[in-house]
């Protein structure tokens, strides 16, 4: 069971909200390699600015067949390193505990995890996609333009979806699809959707559905909203708040699954 829910971190599909059909095409339409091109230069700009944040996250988790539902309210921090923690005095649960032990706990570990094993080898690059322009879609009142992905390699890590770029800041809008190899047997499949919104030039997340179909208990679904970012804090303002200190970050964030 764990080793089962301990990927329900993505999936799901997305609701598509495209142009109108009927408008007119464009006369020559953008070309996808050079649209991945500006994507890939706009998140390296975005990287190139390390930054620590503090982020409320709210988590929603089912189990369907088994009629089981579980909550979780927190804040996040993440620090210059990356490293990522939730300290338990702001964390607040509802719901039953297989929930919060098997699913929400699970993509804790899994969030982690993914932070720090994520590599060139699973990034939308033309080394491991390729890419074909579909058209512009209207993401919450901005266009974006949507590109489908196709992976080069059925690798772990890698899905066949579509990325939504956003047109003014080539920044990524939302990433959905489903995962071309599955993590574990007991899994049928996994999709996902991730929505980011601009803020202050920079793409943060926003929304992440997961839908994974399991072999032994069905459906397990999460939903996880983001709110009220507040990037460029300290890192020392982050410790007071969290009662901790670098060095212990880690095992802080570990706290968060008991």
């Amino acid at each position: 069971m764990k080793k089962l829910l301990k990927v329900a971190v993505v999936t799901a599909f997305p609701l598509l909200l495209w142009a109108d059909p009927n408008s007119p095409p464009a006369s020559s339409p953008p070309d996808a390699d050079e649209l991945v091109g500006r994507y890939l230069s706009a998140l390296e700009v975005q990287n190139r600015n390390k930054f620590s944040a503090s982020i409320e996250v709210d988590i929603d988790a089912k189990l369907p067949r088994l009629r089981k539902h579980g909550r979780l309210r927190a804040l996040k921090f993440i620090t210059k390193l990356g490293q990522i923690f939730y300290p338990p005095s702001w964390q607040r649960y509802e719901g039953d505990s297989m929930v919060k032990k098997e699913v929400i706990a699970r993509f804790l570990q899994a969030e982690q995890q993914a932070r720090s094993d994520y590599s060139s080898s699973i990034a939308i690059t033309p080394a491991n996609y390729k890419f074909k322009y579909k058209g512009v879609a209207d993401y919450a009142g901005r266009p974006a333009y949507v590109i489908q992905l196709t992976p080069r390699q059925k690798r772990l890590g890698l899905f066949k979806g579509e990325l939504w770029i956003d047109q003014q800041t080539a920044l990524p809008l939302r990433e959905w699809g489903e995962l071309v190899k599955n993590p574990s047997v007991f899994l049928k499949s996994v999709y996902f959707v991730r929505d980011y919104y601009i803020c202050d030039g920079i793409a943060v997340p926003r929304r992440l559905i997961s839908d994974v179909e399991t072999r032994l208990v069905g459906k397990a679904q999460l939903t996880i909203w983001f709110d009220n970012y507040k990037l460029g804090e300290s890192d020392a303002a982050i410790e007071a708040v969290a009662g901790t200190s670098s060095p212990q970050i880690a095992q802080a964030a570990g706290s968060a699954q008991r």
